[in-house]
């Protein structure tokens, strides 16, 4: 039962905006018994900051609009091919290349892992305090034709130019009209050399003709995306395939056991 003095506290820290002194007895809890009123306050104020940054981080991710969570912990090494490194993924999952305002650009066919690896590093990048924006190729083109259709283009364009990674995934599937093209265009150029981006695909550069119409412009958007870049070849077998015919084997593999079992 919270008594009038507890309560009190738990008032006087929401005026404040100190949710973690309003838990003050789960904090005094985990203390020593020979702490003195310094320490419980040093405690206080360190459950609050780490409160804080939790939420904040929490907010950041959100904001972020990840599809879903995957960290590297979760992810198969063994499916990189030899001109990858785990040392080198894990590199960049220490999100050096952000403060250095470089770009990254994975290039690889379906089910090899990028879209993983890039949310992995983008949910890392928050957890450093970065701002991370993770968009579909074309979720993010159909975001900007709307946006310009309502005369709301610019508030768009300030969100992501404040990103300090911006994760497109799957430049890939669709191909890009004249707008839509120029759209991206100007927010990848926008970016260059002033933050950073990470690209999946699934085409070499040499097929990048097939998603956008203007060859000059292409050659222009290819140069300020691979300028100051790690570009990856993450080319191979599919993943996502080889587990599906891993699971299928099993389940023939059981199903012969349990007919021998039945006979």
């Amino acid at each position: 039962m919270i008594d009038a003095k507890e309560e009190q506290v738990r008032i006087l820290a929401k005026q404040l905006k100190l949710p973690a002194v309003a838990n003050f007895r789960d904090v005094i809890r985990q203390c020593k018994p020979d702490m003195d009123f310094s320490d419980l306050l040093i405690e206080l104020l360190n459950a609050e900051i780490n409160s804080r940054r939790e939420n904040q981080n929490i907010r950041r991710q959100k904001a972020a609009g990840f599809p879903y969570v995957k960290t590297l912990d979760d992810f198969d090494f063994s499916q990189l091919n030899k001109s990858v490194s785990p040392m080198f993924i894990r590199e960049l999952a220490s999100c050096k290349f952000i403060g250095d305002k470089k770009n990254v650009i994975m290039i690889g066919n379906p089910g090899r892992g990028k879209t993983h690896i890039s949310i992995a590093i983008g949910i890392k990048a928050c957890l450093l305090g970065y701002r991370v924006i993770f968009r579909n190729a074309a979720t993010l083109s159909t975001e900007l034709t709307e946006a310009r259709d309502s005369y709301q283009l610019s508030r768009v364009e300030r969100t992501l130019e404040k990103a300090d990674l911006l994760i497109l995934d799957e430049l890939s599937y669709i191909s890009f009209n004249k707008y839509e093209s120029e759209l991206l265009f100007k927010v990848i150029s926008d970016r260059c050399e002033r933050s950073s981006t990470i690209v999946t695909t699934n085409l070499p550069f040499s097929r990048w003709t097939e998603l956008f119409e203007n060859s000059t412009m292409l050659s222009a958007l290819i140069d300020r995306l691979t300028y100051r870049s790690h570009v990856l070849d993450m080319n191979g077998p599919s993943y996502r395939l080889k587990s599906a015919q891993a699971s299928a084997s099993i389940k023939d593999t059981e199903s012969v056991e349990e007919v021998a079992t039945d006979e």
